[in-house]
């Protein structure tokens, strides 16, 4: 893994031990020389995660829309900044250089980025894992939801380990590592 992509929140009002785990997850990407890949803004957790990976010595790389870049405050302290038109480009391009995805506590963008990637890996579009950090319980409902989803036959159970969760970055490293991804063939049938 050289690259992972961190989503995350852009909100500044938020419990301290999110903050925290956002620096956490960018001092440690840093660490073991994983550049991150982030949604460009000097805010919230995504703030938070990009001067933690860049005061680490990483390499940090945010992919901004136009129209949200000085909504979202630009960041100018990292690697370098790319300035994309639209949040489709946006995605596109985080997940053309981006190895993996982790989603930390978000609201809407985190969520409809996240489980966009797990689509794409379900359906082939990339073989990339992606993981929830489950930072204080704040995903147990999500992740309940999904087995749920799984017991009613709208997620096939062969497929819902597509969605890893920890509550901790290194065993999330490693079970994103160990993830095994079907082929489209294998999902589909």
């Amino acid at each position: 893994m050289q690259n992972v992509c961190v989503y995350c929140g852009s909100s500044d009002d938020v419990a301290g031990s999110y903050r925290g785990a956002a620096r956490d997850v960018g001092a440690e990407l840093a660490r073991r020389g994983i550049g991150v890949v982030f949604g460009g803004g000097s805010v919230g957790l995504m703030g938070e995660v990009a001067d933690a990976a860049m005061a680490a010595g990483g390499q940090v790389v945010g992919v901004i829309p136009r129209k949200l870049e000085q909504f979202e405050l630009g960041h100018r302290g990292i690697t370098r900044l790319e300035v994309v038109e639209d949040m489709h480009a946006r995605k596109l391009r985080m997940a053309e250089i981006s190895d993996a995805f982790i989603a930390l506590p978000g609201g809407w963008g985190t969520w409809e980025e996240m489980f966009e990637a797990v689509t794409w890996t379900q359906l082939g579009y990339h073989k990339k894992p992606v993981g929830v950090l489950n930072v204080d319980g704040y995903y147990d409902h999500l992740l309940a939801f999904v087995d749920h989803a799984a017991k009613e036959g709208f997620v096939r159970p062969h497929v819902r380990h597509l969605l890893a969760h920890a509550t901790e970055i290194g065993a999330l490293l490693k079970a994103l590592r160990e993830m095994e991804i079907p082929e489209f063939g294998d999902v589909i049938s």
